[in-house]
């Protein structure tokens, strides 16, 4: 797992894109805050930009630096979440206008996995994390069913949890509005 880490960071410093395990399913990865690398995920999944990708940090504290003022709610669903939660917030802020949705929100999650909060640690920057999937397809369950032009698009396959058969899900989804509004997306 220290050497995926590692290797993963450098492919990401490049601006490259990576195939990781997340605390969710497979997703295409890229740093957060290079909108290039944004711009090649979007182009490899065929997914217009207009929908909004999520990015995933590695702590509650880095949620301050991409959102400009996190709803109170928002720390007691994260505190109190039992499985991976992703939570659209308003009003993003350092990150590529190609990443925010036309609504200037941004879906985050906390990640609580090993590998993937790791990797988000080591990095220091968000990540882009979106399933390793063509638009419109189904999200892979598990890597064995990761389309091969998928895999060849990206610039660094993880070998941590190639085999895994824990068969995983995608992350419930709440947008959190100005008022207090709040929606479910996704359970």
């Amino acid at each position: 797992m220290i050497e995926d880490i590692k290797k993963a960071c450098e492919v990401l410093s490049e601006g490259g894109l990576i195939l990781y395990p997340t605390d969710t399913v497979w997703g295409i990865g890229c740093d957060a805050t290079n909108e290039d690398a944004v711009r090649r995920v979007y182009a490899l999944k065929r997914r217009i930009d207009s929908k909004a990708m999520l990015v995933l940090v590695d702590s509650t504290a880095k949620l301050n630096s991409y959102v400009e003022d996190i709803p109170d709610m928002a720390w007691d669903l994260i505190e109190l979440s039992t499985n991976p939660l992703t939570i659209i917030y308003p009003k993003a802020k350092n990150l590529p206008p190609c990443l925010v949705a036309e609504d200037g929100s941004i879906g985050i999650r906390v990640s609580t996995e090993e590998f993937s909060r790791k990797l988000c640690e080591r990095f220091r920057k968000p990540l882009v994390s979106t399933s390793a999937n063509f638009s419109g397809t189904p999200a892979p369950a598990l890597f064995s069913e990761i389309s091969e032009e998928i895999k060849k698009g990206v610039n660094y396959i993880v070998g941590y949890r190639q085999d895994d058969t824990h068969r995983a899900t995608p992350s419930s989804i709440i947008k959190l509005g100005v008022g207090g509004l709040v929606q479910i997306i996704r359970e």
